[in-house]
């Protein structure tokens, strides 16, 4: 057992996954839970995710050791000042968002003296949100990338490292600007990138006759599994990472540009060059194990 009591505040994907990996490696005494909404505190009752649902958060976070946000970037610091008051001294407080810094700015100011906080990101997640999508195994192998304050002390960062080991993640520590102009290039502009995709064919699809939904290749349809993704969730990551998804997307769009002018002119050997570097990437992506390159991406098929 690492921490007494853990509350997660918000009951969707990434939470119900800690307190399943949690349960399921001892890691914690109890884990108790809260949520917005009556019917998904209701379900995470029914289902057994966590030990105790609480309606609010400040019943949630009584006598917690960890408290993990687990809610909208944009909703953190709402939700800081509201459990503010009812941290004990030595609680260690964390989050799961995607953005970094905008995370600290907001949650910060909220937390009294003796509170420690270590943010987090779980590289980590699918298409599907709520209580019931959780699972126990959805951070084995996968990154969880720290980037603690200057007033975290080390052991508590260490032991906060040790909790997400357990679960079956590899920790890296990092400082948040640099997480955030990171995650742009890897998860945030891939993602408006097809959510643009998607909302093009959304469009064709009214003059094809929804041929462009039939006939879908496995390019389209991996664009739209990242398009379903929770749409709170990634409009409050692009408000929060706005100087690193604007320089990115810039840079995008530079590279756009230069594959457009090679098929115009027809420089074959511009693309194909440019094909192969790029072919290098997934190789190191399923060196690193962080990919399968079983068929179909290993999705499993049912008859």
């Amino acid at each position: 057992m690492i921490y007494k009591r853990v509350a997660l505040i918000g009951l969707g994907l990434i939470a119900g996954s800690i307190a399943l990996a949690a349960k399921r490696r001892g890691l914690a005494e109890t884990v108790v839970g809260t949520a917005r909404t009556a019917q998904t505190r209701e379900t995470a009752q029914k289902i057994g995710l966590v030990d105790e649902v609480f309606e609010t958060p400040e019943q949630a976070v009584k006598d917690a050791d960890l408290v993990i946000l687990c809610v909208p970037v944009g909703a953190m610091a709402a939700v800081a000042a509201q459990i503010g008051p009812h941290l004990k001294a030595g609680c260690v407080i964390s989050d799961v968002g995607s953005v970094k810094q905008a995370v600290i700015d907001a949650v910060s100011p909220h937390l009294p003296d003796g509170v420690i906080f270590i943010p987090a990101h779980p590289l980590a997640g699918t298409e599907h949100s709520g209580p019931e999508a959780g699972f126990a195994t959805l951070f084995d192998n996968r990154f969880c990338l720290l980037t603690p304050t200057d007033a975290a002390p080390v052991n508590e960062v260490a032991r906060y490292r040790d909790f997400w080991e357990q679960m079956g993640a590899k920790v890296e520590q990092m400082d948040a600007e640099h997480h955030d102009r990171v995650l742009a290039v890897t998860s945030h502009v891939p993602h408006i990138i097809a959510y643009t995709m998607v909302g093009v064919a959304d469009d064709l699809r009214r003059v094809t006759n929804s041929e462009v939904i039939k006939y879908s290749a496995a390019g389209f349809r991996d664009f739209t599994r990242i398009a379903a993704s929770d749409p709170t969730m990634w409009r409050d990551v692009f408000l929060n990472n706005e100087a690193a998804t604007l320089e990115i997307l810039g840079r995008f769009t530079e590279e756009l540009f230069a594959l457009q002018r090679a098929i115009r002119k027809g420089d074959g050997e511009l693309l194909f060059d440019y094909f192969t570097r790029t072919r290098a990437i997934r190789r190191g992506i399923l060196d690193a194990g962080q990919d399968t390159d079983a068929p179909d991406f290993g999705r499993t098929r049912s008859d």
